[in-house]
């Protein structure tokens, strides 16, 4: 069966030959407006009209009047446009479906977590900071300060593939973890709260990682009431949608010194203005969005795409589905 696919995604030559290779069977149609940026909203393009499928970062409009469009995979982890009530009836009603790209970016965001949790345990930035600047000799506060990962508690907002994957590498070091979500069904490993049990753990947690994507319910969600029922001393981390903390909040927090130290990779607005007070905000880490970040990223997102194509085809499950 033939079908037309419909992207406008700029992928970069390599894996846009793997996916003209991979469509070859097919009808493959680039957008005229493309980005690079997978972050980018997509444009309208009447062209979608005519597609089987959508690959990229379709207009969410576009996709519910493209009624022969059976199903859209976009090249993300996060999905905040397409997640409303009148996308997901929409689809729902004609039995389209809606994929985005989890799987892809699982790894590199759970290992930049587990990354900077050893990097701030083990005092490795301060240290840095040390060679940068005065060369100073801290054996003793940079030995004092020091924390073993082993052991300790650990609580995630949210527990998708990010989550997953991130409770898996922390397994060795015999942490504790906690994760908040609407279904609350067991997970080996890890113990699953319902948000109403979320004041009783937080206090526990000597680390908080949000990855909780944006939408209704999550907008300003870390902020200054529930950073209130922090441990003294613990750390934050956000690698999921910087709309999902009030960026004021924690910066007050890290002031009060509330929080131990905050990582943060993702924001609103991004870029981050170059005046904004986090950028200098005590034990405050700031990396511009680059948790899921790959080398070969586009490659992984266009197997991902031709996995679940064959799998489409097939009638068979799809990878990531949202929808």
């Amino acid at each position: 069966m033939s079908l037309t696919i419909w992207c406008n995604s700029k992928l970069g030559d390599e894996p846009t030959r793997l996916l003209r290779e991979g469509t070859r069977a097919h009808r493959l149609h680039f957008a005229e407006q493309t980005s690079a940026n997978g972050l980018d909203a997509g444009q309208p393009d009447p062209a979608l009209r005519g597609a089987d499928i959508a690959f990229g970062q379709p207009h969410p409009a576009d996709c519910m009047a493209s009624t022969k469009l059976r199903w859209v995979e976009v090249t993300t982890a996060g999905y905040t446009r397409y997640d409303t009530p009148e996308f997901r009836e929409n689809f729902r009603a004609r039995g389209a479906a809606f994929t985005n790209v989890s799987a892809v970016y699982a790894d590199p965001c759970a290992q930049h977590v587990l990354g900077m949790m050893l990097a701030l345990g083990r005092q490795l930035l301060p240290s840095y900071r040390d060679q940068l600047t005065d060369h100073a000799w801290r054996i003793v506060e940079r030995r004092g300060a020091s924390r073993l990962l082993t052991g300790q508690t650990v609580l995630l907002l949210g527990f998708g593939a990010i989550g997953r994957r991130l409770a898996e590498l922390l397994a060795p070091f015999g942490v504790k973890v906690y994760a908040v979500r609407r279904q609350t069904r067991s997970e080996p490993g890890v113990h699953i709260v319902p948000e109403e049990d979320l004041t009783r753990v937080l206090p526990l947690a000597d680390h908080v990682v949000n990855i909780l994507s944006e939408n209704d319910s999550t907008r300003n969600y870390v902020n200054a009431r529930r950073l209130g029922w922090f441990k003294p001393g613990a750390r934050f981390y956000n690698v999921g949608r910087g709309a999902t903390m009030d960026q004021r909040a924690v910066l007050e927090a890290l002031q009060s010194g509330r929080l131990g130290a905050a990582y943060l990779d993702v924001f609103e607005p991004e870029p981050l203005p170059p005046d904004d007070p986090l950028w200098t905000a005590p034990n405050c880490y700031i990396t511009p969005h680059t948790a899921g970040g790959r080398h070969d990223q586009n490659e992984a997102v266009v197997k991902h795409f031709l996995t679940n194509l064959d799998a489409f085809q097939r009638g068979a499950e799809l990878v990531d589905r949202i929808v």
